[in-house]
C-alpha cells in the first residue's frame, strides 16, 4: 500500500520527475522481491491518494492461517502400548478429518477482494524406524481383525528385525504430510499454490515369534 511520504522531497528532488509540490505529492510503498527475506522501496508521483491495492497472496496466507492444520492423527498396528511381531503386516493410517487430512477451507478479505483457500494432504511419509520410508498418497486403510494376516491394500510395512535391536527398545515412527493448497480469487483473476508440512510421532514394540519346544 503506498503511503504519503513525510516530510516530501524538496522540490529540486528527482523523484518529482518535473512536477511541482502543491499540484501532488510523492507516495512511497515497500514491496517484496521473488524472495521473502528480499524488500525494496517504490515512490509515485500522484495528484492524488493512491488507491489501496491487496495482494492476493498476502490474503492467501492469511486464509491459510486461519485453518488448523495438523499433522496425521496416526493409526497403526500394532498400537502403541502394545506389542506386535516380527514379520507381520503393519496397516499405518490416519483419521479423515478437515485438520488431520482435509479438505480444509477458509477465506480472507481486505480492499473488496476476498480469497478462498483449500488445503489437502498430497501424500503422508511415514519412516518406520527400522530406516525405512513408506509413502502414501491415501490416508491409509484402519486395520480390522476380520483382516487377519492380510497386508494393508494401500499402506503398510513389515518390520524384518525386533525392535530391542533398537537403542530405546521401541520403534519411533514419524508421520508426516505434505499439505497441497490452493487459493482463488473469488469471481475468477489470480490464483495460487502454497505448502504445508506438518508431522506427528508415535512408539511401538514388535517382537520376535517366541517358539516353544
Amino acid at each position: 500500500m503506498y503511503q504519503r511520504m513525510e516530510p516530501q522531497p524538496p522540490a529540486d528532488s528527482w523523484m518529482w520527475g518535473g512536477d511541482k509540490p502543491g499540484d501532488g505529492a510523492i507516495y512511497e510503498a515497500v514491496c517484496q522481491g521473488e524472495r521473502d527475506e528480499e524488500e525494496f522501496a517504490m515512490t509515485i508521483w500522484s495528484a492524488d491518494p493512491p488507491e489501496a491495492t491487496v495482494n492476493p497472496a498476502v490474503l492467501a496466507r492469511e486464509a491459510v492461517d486461519k485453518m488448523l492444520l495438523r499433522g496425521p492423527e496416526i493409526g497403526i498396528t500394532p498400537k502403541p502400548g502394545g506389542k506386535g511381531v516380527v514379520g507381520m503386516p503393519v496397516y499405518l493410517w490416519t483419521a479423515r478429518g478437515a485438520e488431520t487430512y482435509g479438505p480444509n477451507t477458509a477465506s480472507a478479505s481486505a480492499g473488496g477482494i476476498t480469497v478462498t483457500a483449500t488445503a489437502k494432504v498430497a501424500k503422508i511419509e511415514w519412516q518406520m524406524g527400522d530406516g525405512t520410508t513408506v509413502t502414501c498418497t491415501t490416508p491409509g486403510t484402519p486395520y480390522k481383525a476380520e483382516y487377519g494376516k492380510k497386508p494393508s491394500p494401500d499402506c503398510g510395512h513389515r518390520y524384518t528385525k525386533p525392535s530391542s535391536t533398537t537403542a530405546s527398545g521401541d520403534y519411533h515412527v514419524t508421520a508426516t504430510s505434505t499439505w497441497d493448497i490452493d487459493w482463488q480469487v473469488n469471481g475468477g483473476g489470480a490464483s495460487g499454490e502454497m505448502t504445508e508440512i506438518r508431522d506427528s510421532a508415535v512408539d511401538i514394540t514388535v517382537a520376535e515369534v517366541q517358539v516353544l519346544n
